[in-house]
């Protein structure tokens, strides 16, 4: 399951990835639109700072950039770093794997089966759609919505 943590990086990237070539971006913007809590922002910046997917600038005039293209990184690669394997149970996962502790058989497991057949699917969507996707999905959605109206 996603956390709230993955769940406010993904939105504070996409926030940057529609600011990209702009400039930089305060984190006070970032937080406000996205009804983020800024202290947890904090942190959730720096994760992603530290895995290379943003630079910042500090003081007066500050903020925050993508550390790369918005089609170069892709979703899975931000879930990974803010909440850990993409595996709904740890099992399942091919990063992080460890076995169940009240597993019998781990070959003959049915549940092991299926939630690894669950992270696949997974691993196949978010390692398929990058920033820049989100990001054009989410202009196609208002698009849709201004038509409607």
């Amino acid at each position: 399951m996603l956390t709230n943590k993955g769940k406010y990086g993904l939105k504070a990237l996409l926030h940057l990835a529609n600011h990209e070539g702009k400039g930089l971006v305060s984190i006070s913007d970032i937080a406000d639109c996205n009804n983020i809590p800024k202290k947890f922002l904090d942190a959730i910046l720096l994760e992603l700072k530290n895995a290379g997917l943003l630079y910042s600038k500090k003081g007066k005039g500050g903020g925050y950039w993508l550390a790369k293209p918005s089609d170069k990184i892709m979703l899975s690669s931000v879930i990974r770093v803010l909440d850990g394997p993409l595996a709904p149970i740890a099992c399942a996962s091919r990063t992080a794997y460890r076995p169940c502790a009240d597993c019998q058989d781990v070959a003959a497991c049915e549940i092991r089966a299926l939630m690894q057949e669950v992270r696949d699917a997974m691993a196949k969507v978010l390692d398929g759609t990058s920033l820049a996707d989100l990001r054009s999905r989410s202009a196609a959605a208002e698009a849709i919505l201004l038509y409607d109206i």
